[in-house]
């Protein structure tokens, strides 16, 4: 969570939730050219500075506006994945690396991955990366996100019900049939779907969504990372660890938290298949590639792109998605509106995204509700 995202920080202040301060990191690890090199956080900055300045150059220009993806210049680079930039840039093998790295965690399928997504996200901030990062993934919830998720519903009236599968949302004109995988029917005037983009294709949608949204939906987004905890030995210093794409099964990882004189350490791996949450002894390994002599106790962690309600984690969207599908997606669909993070119009992936495309959905169905188009 960040102060600069507006809805979700509305929310933190009702409910006088305070984010809890990260740990202070000066130690970088990482990984290019074949070898691991270890400094200040100040050493990588000045290796990866300017490669970053070069990747999002234009991200100002092709975003004036970050919070309305349609009101862009993007021309060419609706086609251009992440790893044509990086290819585009001429980089040694080093800087290659280096720049790979960096971008990892958030960029793990360069070769399906589209660039602008990672552009608009650079916008937000003024087209500076470094301080993206720092609204995206560096200040946590006091008492975690789970915390904010029940005071929000708490305010709710609505009836909340767990494990119900939906496999039929259908909008004859006068109502949604909501149908649940064991075969209950739900009537109502109007529906929100909220799914998950990759789940999308397993629930019947009618009338069908325009053709340029269901090719989103049957593509998937090809995000396939896996988020695994790990409780080391000791108290250790304070790090931070980065590797290429498919030069180590970790690609990112940061101590995040002590407990009980240990230290728990955050790892990202770009490929769910390659490095199992449970696999502690791999774990290991991987971590050590980039952290010499460090020793993983236990590990912990849920394989988000294994699960039926999930199959991926966050989305991060193919060459030309963002600007087209995904605007397409936020419009009414007759009695059916769509919302969550994945198709959020700022914030996408995120909470921020969840919660502003939610409260807009929510917007559309009273206004019909009001003037009797529901």
């Amino acid at each position: 969570m960040h102060w600069t995202q507006p809805h979700v920080w509305r929310e933190l202040r009702r409910h006088e939730f305070p984010l809890a301060a990260p740990l202070e990191i000066d130690k970088v690890y990482w990984l290019a050219d074949g070898a691991v090199r270890s400094g200040t956080q100040l050493d990588h900055n000045d290796a990866v500075a300017p490669l970053m300045a070069r990747f999002f150059a234009a991200a100002r220009t092709r975003f004036p506006l970050p919070y309305d993806l349609t009101a862009v210049d993007n021309g060419d680079i609706e086609e251009e994945t992440v790893g044509d930039r990086l290819d585009s840039l001429d980089l040694s093998a080093y800087d290659r690396d280096v720049l790979d790295g960096a971008l990892a965690m958030l960029a793990p399928s360069p070769d399906e991955q589209g660039v602008e997504q990672m552009l608009a996200w650079a916008a937000t901030t003024f087209g500076d990366w470094g301080a993206f990062l720092e609204t995206a993934g560096s200040w946590p919830i006091e008492g975690g996100t789970r915390r904010l998720i029940t005071a929000m519903l708490g305010e709710s009236e609505a009836e909340l019900r767990l494990s119900t599968p939906v496999v039929a949302i259908e909008d004859d004109g006068t109502r949604v049939l909501v149908t649940t995988r064991s075969g209950e029917r739900i009537h109502g005037r109007a529906a929100v779907v909220a799914l998950p983009l990759n789940t999308l294709g397993d629930v019947r949608i009618a009338p069908e969504i325009a053709p340029l949204a269901r090719a989103m939906v049957e593509r998937k987004h090809p995000m396939r990372t896996v988020k695994i905890w790990a409780r080391v030995r000791g108290a250790v210093e304070p790090f931070a660890a980065l590797a290429p794409v498919g030069q180590n099964p970790i690609n990112a990882a940061r101590v995040e938290h002590r407990l009980d004189g240990d230290t728990l350490v955050v790892c990202f791996a770009s490929d769910a298949d390659a490095l199992g949450v449970k696999d502690r002894e791999a774990v290991q390994a991987a971590l050590r590639a980039l952290v010499p002599g460090i020793e993983v106790l236990e590990t912990a962690g849920h394989d988000w792109v294994d699960d039926e309600f999930s199959q991926g984690t966050w989305a991060h969207h193919r060459p030309g998605d963002l600007t087209q599908a995904v605007p397409l997606m936020r419009q009414p669909h007759g009695r059916v509106h769509f919302a969550g993070g994945d198709i959020a119009s700022l914030g996408v992936g995120g909470i921020e995204g969840a919660i502003e495309s939610g409260a807009r959905a929510a917007r559309n169905v009273a206004a019909a509700l009001a003037d009797g188009r529901h």
